[in-house]
């Protein structure tokens, strides 16, 4: 059995663990035993699994110094990033309890046999139901917030849902860690240990989508990677859904009136995309700042701020190659170099910030791809008649963004909404898409290639994903589950067609 190793990008030192890649037995008793902690779920029932979610959040929290410890030297990501991810992560449990407690995202419906304008019709109950055991792949970027104790798990197991997590191979010890943490909380509750398990190893991630008890993939990660799994799926003699959230330029506009505020936006451009080295999927890869004094001195302005910047460390080898072939692709391809930092020490996976610049005619399809990592380019242009266009030819994303005052054309401002709003799936105004609020009114996702999938990964309506809609005919009451009796009241639900 092959031995898992881990990395500390700062110095790039690599040493074996004390874990093993999964094997094909081990992988299917895993997958088994998570299979019948659904009904210990189950049985819990929504306030039973909102105390659970609580109590993994509390474990969490009590593990804080720990699990930052672990995660800095698997990551290199600052101690201070890494906190602020897991009061994150904690929260994302707790909100999902909230969600159980409200009940509403069951879309409980009721309608009572009745006599109709074409006969007689029966009566039908709706409501949503556990879809069944969820693989999740660890994501590298997020090691709490979008890996084993991410929001794919919470949302899973506010469903009903076991979880498999498929554990990042950047932050292997930090992954078992998490796992020990929510294991901790499960045994509390008097619940197996399967409830949400973990498997280590490429092979066995992908033997865990194919396998027949899994009902459900999710993973925050490359196309490459997504393609991967897509294919491993592909090979079951039944399809299960798969949710990606994969790659995104994140175009952010500043208009001309908007851009006199020179060093209020240089700040905001320049910490969003370098902040956690620019590895964060809504990192802006496009800057669009107007032609004419104002757009110069914001340009000259960041590019101040790149001069100055240190290096950062990129959280493995593969990342840190992919940029430095990113950048280079990005110059070959017309983008002038605006501002690149002298390179400081070279231990490890670090790189420095790099600034480019186009004008908007010289934008083509090939510099509008991401590149993960601390690169932004600056897109020149001179009106709206040249701007909007070039906007909607940027490659769909997670989000758009659009910085404008009331001086700022409103005409312009509308189209610039209506371009992103097909083409993105948060629409940020005077602000920076980085740092995603999670919340009930959230949507992170978007149209291909940011995500393969119309659902969110973050907030309340995430939950959708890991859920299926069942209706009883005429069932005696019995046989219902509570929220479709008639005289249960504690949630929102639609009888007879009207909400109660």
């Amino acid at each position: 059995m092959n031995v898992v190793t881990t990395v500390d990008p700062r110095d790039g030192r690599r040493r074996d663990t004390e874990l093993t890649e999964t094997g094909d037995g081990r992988l299917a008793s895993i997958v088994a035993l998570a299979a019948q902690s659904a009904a210990w779920l189950d049985a819990l029932g929504r306030s039973g699994r909102a105390d659970l979610l609580h109590a993994i959040a509390d474990a969490i929290e009590s593990s804080r110094a720990d699990l930052a410890a672990v995660a800095e030297s698997e990551t290199g990501l600052s101690r201070s990033r890494l906190d602020v991810e897991l009061t994150r992560t904690a929260l994302q449990f707790r909100m999902f309890a909230d969600v159980l407690r409200d009940g509403g995202y069951l879309e409980a419906a009721i309608d009572h046999a009745a006599q109709t304008a074409i006969g007689p019709a029966p009566d039908v109950r709706r409501m949503l139901v556990p879809i069944g055991p969820v693989a999740v792949f660890g994501a590298s970027n997020f090691p709490f917030a979008f890996s084993v104790p991410g929001g794919d798990t919470a949302s899973a197991l506010a469903a009903g849902c076991p979880v498999v997590v498929k554990a990042h191979p950047s932050h292997p010890l930090t992954s078992q860690a998490a796992a020990a943490a929510i294991a901790t909380a499960v045994r509390a509750a008097g619940g197996p240990e399967e409830v949400v398990a973990i498997v280590h190893g490429q092979r066995a991630g992908l033997a865990l989508v194919r396998h027949r008890l899994v009902r459900a993939a999710a993973l925050t990660g490359s196309i490459g990677a997504a393609r991967a799994i897509q294919a491993a799926i592909d090979e079951r003699d039944d399809p299960i859904p798969f949710y990606a959230e994969l790659s995104s330029t994140n175009p952010i506009v500043i208009l001309p009136a908007a851009a006199a505020a020179t060093d209020q936006i240089a700040d905001g451009l320049f910490s969003s995309f370098t902040g956690s080295g620019g590895q964060l999927c809504t990192k802006p890869g496009l800057a669009f700042i107007p032609s004419g004094p104002a757009g110069d001195r914001l340009a000259e302005a960041l590019r101040q701020r790149v001069v100055a910047a240190d290096g950062v460390v990129l959280l493995n080898e593969r990342i840190r190659d992919a940029f430095n072939d990113g950048r280079a692709a990005l110059e070959r391809a017309g983008a002038r170099l605006l501002a690149r930092p002298e390179p400081g020490s070279t231990t490890g996976f670090s790189v420095v910030p790099t600034l480019l610049e186009v004008d908007v005619s010289g934008l083509t399809a090939e510099l509008a791809e991401e590149c993960f990592g601390p690169l932004m380019i600056i897109v020149r242009y001179d009106g709206a008649s040249d701007l909007v266009p070039a906007v909607a030819a940027v490659p769909p994303s997670l989000t758009g963004s659009i910085h404008a005052t009331d001086q700022d054309d409103r005409a312009t401002v509308r189209r610039l909404a209506d371009t992103l709003a097909g083409r993105a799936g948060r629409i940020v105004f005077n602000g920076y898409p980085t740092g995603v609020r999670v919340s009930w009114a959230q949507h992170h996702g978007g149209p291909w290639p940011s995500t393969n999938s119309l659902h969110t990964s973050v907030g309340a309506t995430s939950i959708r994903r890991f859920l299926r809609p069942l209706a009883w005919q005429d069932a005696p009451e019995w046989v219902l589950p509570a929220e479709l009796r008639d005289d249960f009241q504690e949630i929102p639900r639609r009888v007879d067609g009207r909400p109660r």
